[in-house]
């Protein structure tokens, strides 16, 4: 691997160890677990290794392929505010496990991802890659739980991402071939079986050639807009509200919302139009992937994505293009974009038997729209995997 080649290059020595976290895709369930919704979810066998070595002097010291410079602190002195760039993620992530457990030996890394940047949750694989590594030079045993809380809260809390538990999850909890049914709320979840009768199918990315950040996009601002929704809801119907931020979409019934929906400003009642359609997509949707019923499931994908255009309101030109080019192509089952939506990739759930027509029919026809995303533009083809091996 590339991350271990440049360790060698940089330290003249090994790695001693390699650490992996899946990326994750969401085909139903998006733009929902930070109002404790519900999702579908699963691993696939593309993500970030981390090439490693342990430093018993308590430095870490961590070089990315995807970013020029590198980050450099002390296990015992982390910055308390971020420093706004890549490695904000894995200081934070060091500074919550330090919380918890006292952390002596620091480390020196390099990562690498194994797919282009955007859409695939790589910020949070990238921090459980980190944390996996952390624990490990510090003889450090979590949970999956404690794995998912710890890397939510340096993403959420010292980023400052207004994200839910979606991606921690389904990097931490997925097994290969069974789809994660998840409910936000309380942590719940389910394991889905692939059905014996179910249709074959893969994951296909089609990355768009635009590269993203959550932090650069309207990511917080939508979560905002909803938030302000369910709040003024909450108003209208006479239930107990507190602070802004502890305004929940999951503790509004669907029925308060129906009744007041059009006294609530447009820009808020299509927020929330997303989201509670959204919960009832997943459920229905985790019905249909369990008696096998793959093109339920991928229609109910493709809705996802309508609605993450019209009403969530998020999409790239380039994304919204791609998007439509999978709705009319055949041997897509389903899909839609894939992490916030704004920039990066989409992904599909494809017939295995359809899949160099759809490389030909997809690509041409994106390339035909955005010329200029010749060379950037590329699709890859994953199958369903394990999440992180604690």
């Amino acid at each position: 691997m590339l991350c271990e080649e440049k360790f060698n290059q940089i330290y003249g020595r090994e790695a001693k160890e390699i650490a992996f976290c899946p990326y994750r895709i969401c085909p139903i369930g998006a733009h929902s677990d930070h109002n404790l919704g519900k999702i579908t979810g699963l691993a696939i066998n593309k993500g970030i290794h981390i090439a490693y070595s342990p430093k018993q002097n308590g430095v870490v010291e961590m070089a990315s392929l995807q970013f020029p410079k590198r980050a450099q602190w002390h296990i015992d002195s982390v910055p308390a505010v971020k420093c706004d760039d890549w490695a904000d993620y894995l200081r934070g992530a060091s500074l919550s496990l330090a919380r918890k457990y006292k952390l002596h030996v620091g480390l020196c890394g390099v990562i690498e991802g194994s797919l282009p940047i955007g859409g695939l949750s790589s910020s949070a694989a990238v921090i459980i890659a980190f944390l996996s590594a952390l624990c490990k030079v510090n003889g450090i045993s979590l949970s999956a739980q404690e794995l998912i809380d710890t890397a939510y809260d340096a993403e959420k809390n010292y980023v400052g991402v207004n994200v839910g538990k979606l991606d921690q999850s389904c990097e931490a909890l997925s097994k290969k071939d069974h789809l994660l049914y998840l409910d936000t709320k309380d942590g719940q979840y389910e394991l889905i079986p692939q059905h014996p009768a179910m249709k074959p199918y893969k994951i296909a990315i089609f990355f768009s050639g635009l590269e993203h950040s959550l932090l650069g996009s309207k990511f917080n601002m939508r979560v905002d807009e909803l938030r302000s929704g369910v709040y003024a809801l909450q108003a209208f119907a006479g239930m107990e509200y507190g602070k802004f931020n502890e305004a929940m979409a999951r503790y509004v019934p669907r029925e308060v919302y129906e009744q007041y929906k059009d006294r609530l400003p447009a820009t808020w009642a299509r927020r929330c139009e997303h989201w509670y359609t959204e919960f009832e997509r997943v459920e229905k949707g985790a019905e249909a992937w369990r008696r096998g019923d793959i093109e339920a499931y991928g229609k109910l994908s493709f809705e996802s994505g309508w609605s993450s255009i019209h009403n969530w309101e998020s999409g790239a030109p380039e994304q919204i293009r791609l998007y439509e080019i999978m709705t009319e192509t055949d041997g897509i089952y389903g899909g839609r974009f894939s992490g916030a939506g704004f920039k990066g990739c989409c992904m599909a759930l494809i017939d295995p038997a359809y899949e160099e027509l759809i490389r030909r029919e997809v690509t041409q026809k994106y390339l035909a729209a955005y010329p200029e995303m010749t060379g950037k533009y590329e699709m890859f083809i994953c199958e369903s995997a394990d999440g992180v091996i604690l």
